[in-house]
């Protein structure tokens, strides 16, 4: 299988998936209120959807082992579509709740199998390049999907989630027609069939840092998503449109760098790459603090989006050249940590504003801080590549 054709095809579905799932971002809240939801449930709408795929991404993994990439990815990809119609068909707060039980459920599927996809069709010089690709996809179809659902959410709350399940359905014929399977062309990928390890097993031993870091980047990255905006508005009273593009801004530095990735592991490495991205993320977090107006704004989260996208993609890479565990089994656990920081980031970092507005990003330094000395340590012994 060709690298350089199957990439753009990856690219393209990760694309579509994750701006049909942006697309609801900006109407949900409304849909919500207008259904009878209090503050309280719109969080719990929220959160249960990370929840669900924090319990099911290391399933879908492990299934896309046994029975190959291509079928698992339909099974995401029409659970979002699925999802996104049965919101749009919703009349009570319950049924908005079994809609997000069964779209994370399901949809978790999504990128621990596109990983594991990659993992197969790559070998281990270019594996930060695929990796890195797609975590460019992700971050630019998250920019795009909610600026097309504000616009659409200003014609009728219906029409946005009518339109993402629409997009994802298409997105499904696009993966039936044109994604070939990939796991007959990995032994590695298959290593799953066989070997079932506990989970304590599968995450323990030299990598184990690996996961947990993943956990840390993601928790401090959505502390930061749930808080910036009362902040922003606090320090230099910018509105909601202003933070908009300031996030647009982040994603696409953040899609930049992850789209160079190859070269750039090339050159240092994975281990390397990770430790300056922790670097610049501290970085990012301490320039945060002193926001004055909109262009330091956007200039301080760009940089923080920076460090964050470029160490994702080095984990990927580095977690599926180390582990025997198999590609989807593996990816699959870190998608579950990566889930799990969505879930408790924005809890804590509201928690720590509540108490300082500062706190959150001075924590963010601390533990950026402690991560890099944690790789560094870890770096000197099994987990240098």
């Amino acid at each position: 299988m060709k690298l350089k054709k199957v990439l753009p095809i990856l690219f393209m579905i990760m694309f579509l998936v994750m701006v049909g799932f942006g697309i609801i971002i900006p109407v949900l809240p409304f849909y919500a209120e207008e259904l009878g939801a209090s503050p309280t449930e719109l969080g719990l709408l929220m959160a249960v959807y990370s929840f669900m795929q924090f319990l099911f991404a290391p399933m879908w993994g492990k299934i896309s082992d046994r029975y190959g990439r291509k079928p698992v990815i339909l099974v995401g990809i029409f659970g979002l579509s699925l999802s996104f119609f049965l919101m749009a068909l919703s009349t009570q707060v319950w049924m908005l709740f079994a809609a997000r039980v069964i779209g994370g459920a399901l949809s978790a599927a999504n990128m621990p199998t596109v990983m594991a996809y990659v993992a197969d069709i790559t070998t281990e010089e270019d594996r930060s390049k695929g990796m890195g690709i797609i975590g460019a996809a992700t971050g630019l179809g998250f920019i795009f999907g909610p600026a097309i659902g504000g616009v659409f959410t200003n014609i009728n709350l219906h029409a946005p989630f009518y339109i993402a399940g629409t997009l994802s359905f298409l997105t499904l014929l696009f993966v039936m027609f044109f994604l070939k399977e990939s796991l007959h062309y990995s032994e590695a990928g298959k290593a799953g069939r066989d070997k079932k390890p506990p989970f304590r097993k599968a995450i323990a031993g030299p990598f184990a840092l690996l996961y947990f870091l993943q956990f840390f980047i993601t928790l401090s990255l959505a502390g930061l998503e749930a808080t910036f905006a009362y902040f922003a508005a606090a320090k230099a009273g910018l509105d909601a449109v202003k933070l908009g593009y300031i996030f647009m801004i982040m994603g696409l530095a953040s899609a930049a760098v992850q789209g160079n990735m190859g070269k750039m592991t090339k050159k240092f490495g994975e281990v390397r790459i990770i430790q300056s991205g922790i670097i610049i993320s501290a970085i990012g977090f301490a320039l945060i603090l002193f926001t004055q107006n909109f262009i330091t704004a956007a200039i301080f989260l760009a940089i923080f989006g920076v460090g964050n996208g470029v160490i994702r993609p080095s984990i990927s890479s580095l977690l599926t050249k180390k582990s025997r565990a198999g590609y989807g089994r593996t990816t699959g656990y870190l998608s579950s940590f990566d889930s799990l920081g969505r879930i408790i980031g924005p809890v804590l970092g509201g928690v720590l504003y509540s108490i300082a507005i500062e706190l959150p990003y001075i924590s963010g330094i601390i533990l950026s801080i402690a991560a890099f000395s944690l790789v560094k340590g870890s770096a000197r012994g099994r987990m240098s590549t």
